[in-house]
């Protein structure tokens, strides 16, 4: 899927959003519909650590913000959407340029809709790797995203509060 000139726009405000401009990392596509997320995360000055590999802290904070912020997109104004927790795994030092890729398919997202009709909330867990340029896997990283209607009633009282 091509990437809309609205999709442009908020990848140049990711790459310019200062907390996750500090990562090292680059959002590098951002499909028209928020279903697909690509970054990049190089090893340069600002990625490096003591021992000259990609710094574990950039390698989460690349990917930190992503699923949650695919969900706020793909759900819509009903829902909450927060990170619940996260785990990485290091498999091999980042000597190189890496690559992540998030993808969120139509069917999950109805799943979680369908679920959340009987459901109080839930979780989704999300596994994303981070790859080189040859496909090699670096770094696992597990995320759970909390998901949640919002509460209709208590916004229709403070509506109707308002309008009294």
């Amino acid at each position: 899927m091509k990437e809309s000139w609205k999709t442009r726009c908020v990848r140049y405000g990711f790459n310019l959003f200062p907390a996750y401009r500090g990562t090292g990392a680059r959002v590098i596509y951002i499909a028209e519909d928020y279903s697909e997320i690509t970054i990049q995360l190089p090893l340069n000055w600002r990625t490096r650590n003591y021992v000259g590999t990609i710094f574990g802290g950039s390698i989460y904070g690349a990917v930190d913000p992503m699923y949650m912020y695919m969900f706020l997109k793909l759900l819509g104004d009903d829902y909450i959407v927060w990170d619940k927790a996260a785990s990485i795994a290091f498999k091999k030092p980042g000597k190189s340029m890496l690559y992540a890729t998030f993808k969120i398919t139509a069917e999950e997202v109805e799943d979680v809709k369908r679920q959340l009709k009987s459901r109080h909330s839930l979780d989704r867990i999300y596994e994303v790797e981070l790859v080189d340029e040859a496909g090699l896997v670096h770094a696992v990283v597990e995320k759970t995203i909390y998901i949640r209607r919002k509460a209709r009633a208590n916004s229709e009282n403070i509506v109707s509060l308002q309008k009294s």
